[in-house]
């Protein structure tokens, strides 16, 4: 059995990277019981991304983020 499973890493290592990462995801998803979890977060990324792409929402940036958050913290 581990001279199959070092088989199918030496074939996937061998993938470009964007297929290893899909790889990697698809696996690791595979092992998570919360599939139904898993596949909402992707929705929300998606709906996320799309309201990016269209303008719909501004961007904030991570360090104006941080720096309420920190503020926060600090009262």
């Amino acid at each position: 059995m581990a001279m199959r499973r070092e088989q199918v890493e030496a074939e996937a290592r061998r993938l470009p990277r964007p297929e290893r990462a899909r790889l990697a995801e698809v696996l690791i998803a595979s092992l998570d019981e919360e599939a139904e979890i898993e596949q909402a977060w992707s929705a929300e990324i998606t709906r996320r991304v799309a309201e990016l792409r269209a303008g719909a929402v501004t961007p904030i940036p991570a360090e104006e983020v941080f720096a309420e958050l920190e503020g926060l913290l600090k009262k």
